[in-house]
């Protein structure tokens, strides 16, 4: 494959300078192996809403497969157009999806440790680059997906229809691909006030604190024995009966996050309300606004509690009032004074074999906005949490030392560049 691109970066890699070089091979579309349907594909206000060596025989292997799912999962093949109604919908014309073969100038061990978040190296890999080979045999299987087809669940479901594909086995989860059970009702009808989707003041400094400091990224570990502790300390005072995990950390991390100089924040925990078969963006937000200061002052227990009661809220009445607001307002959610809490543990993406063993590491490559953070599975056992979030030098100053103080909780490392 002739060369199309060459880029060169230094990395560090056990304290030692990396010259890093992948080459770049021409890009070909891959499309259905099949003829599949010509048409207007119907996305939902919920997928509007989120609009933003051995080597070679491996990717030619990966590229006739690609072909094959891509004959249920037709929708992927076509462009993204705007209907006459103003509605960002997908024309299914079978043109097929970009890809490349790149090559790298070293082996994969020689990046480092893989499994800690950098976006600077990880996004040389995986945007506009589905396969890079590295001179070790090993290669990377990278994705740069529009939110807009799809959320991180329907996302592993299609890449393990894929894995399933090249292993010769039918789908276990065939692609369920009607959007339109998401439609809005005709007329709309809201029921609720919808404060994720509004506009919020913002009457902090947040805006200043982004613009004018390094945003730093930090990792926090927690092994299971650790989570263990935390959710301990939430019902420790014999408030609460049930809790969860997600909402035990998130509510830990809502405090900590007050701390700094936000004075409001609203935290989305996510509700998955479809069949893991829906090909599409199912995930629902929960909101919680409060002040800062009563955040910080009341105990774990009154968080955990907010935040698993806000969830029970995201019923199908909620969600099918949510649909109706954006039909009728058509607003992107504001993000300012925001706290958006995602959770990819639990999912499945390390065990997706496309026929030479499981991955050696697999997670996302960047977090899609500043104001996200993640909980990732970690450790060997995928029983841990790792906690990937970005802030402005200040804010992460103090939201570091806040983890320190509970240094049975948790051990850190961060990383830097500039924003």
């Amino acid at each position: 494959m002739p060369e199309h691109s060459s880029l060169m970066e230094n990395y560090y890699s056990n304290g030692q300078v990396l010259q890093l070089g992948i080459k770049l091979g021409e890009p070909i579309l891959i499309s259905p192996a099949e003829e599949t349907k010509r048409e207007l594909y119907f996305l939902s206000n919920r997928d509007n809403v989120l609009s933003n060596g051995k080597g070679n025989e491996q990717a030619g292997e990966v590229i006739k497969n690609l072909a094959k799912v891509f004959v249920r999962y037709y929708p992927l093949a076509g462009r993204l157009i705007i209907s006459p109604a103003g509605r960002l919908m997908v024309g299914c014309n079978g043109e097929g999806v970009a890809f490349v073969v790149a090559e790298a100038n070293c082996a994969l061990s020689e990046l480092g440790d893989m499994t800690k978040p950098d976006t600077e190296r990880l996004g040389k890999l995986a945007f506009d680059i589905l396969v890079t080979k590295f001179k070790c045999g090993e290669f990377s299987l990278g994705l740069c997906m529009n939110h807009c087809m799809f959320d991180r669940i329907a996302a592993m479901e299609f890449v393990n229809s894929w894995a399933e594909t090249a292993r010769g086995l039918a789908l276990s989860i065939p692609p369920f691909l009607d959007r339109t059970i998401l439609k809005s009702r005709n007329p709309p009808k809201v029921e609720y006030p919808h404060q994720e989707l509004a506009e919020i003041k913002d009457r902090s400094n947040s805006v200043d604190l982004y613009k004018n400091n390094e945003l730093l990224y930090n990792s926090f570990c927690l092994d299971a024995d650790k989570i263990e502790k935390l959710k301990a300390k939430a019902i420790g005072d014999g408030v609460l009966k049930k809790w969860t995990t997600f909402g035990t950390l998130s509510s830990f991390v809502w405090i900590a996050e007050s701390k700094h100089s936000v004075c409001c924040l609203t935290n989305k925990p996510n509700c998955y309300l479809l069949s893991t078969w829906y090909f599409g963006n199912g995930i629902m937000s929960a909101h919680l606004i409060r002040w800062a200061g009563e955040i910080v002052e009341k105990p774990l227990s009154f968080t955990v509690g907010l935040i698993q009661d806000e969830i029970k809220m995201v019923t199908e009445s909620y969600v099918r009032s949510a649909i109706d607001y954006f039909e009728i307002k058509r607003t992107q959610p504001s993000l300012a004074c925001t706290v958006l809490m995602r959770t990819w543990s639990g999912l499945s993406f390390h065990k997706i074999d496309f026929g030479w063993g499981e991955p050696l590491m697999s997670g996302p490559v960047n977090l899609p906005e500043k104001e996200v953070m993640l909980f990732l599975s970690d450790g060997k056992d995928q029983k841990g949490i790792s906690l990937v979030l970005g802030l402005p030098a200040p804010a992460m100053k103090i939201f570091q030392e806040e983890m320190i103080q509970t240094p049975s909780l948790f051990s850190a490392f961060y990383l830097r560049f500039m924003m």
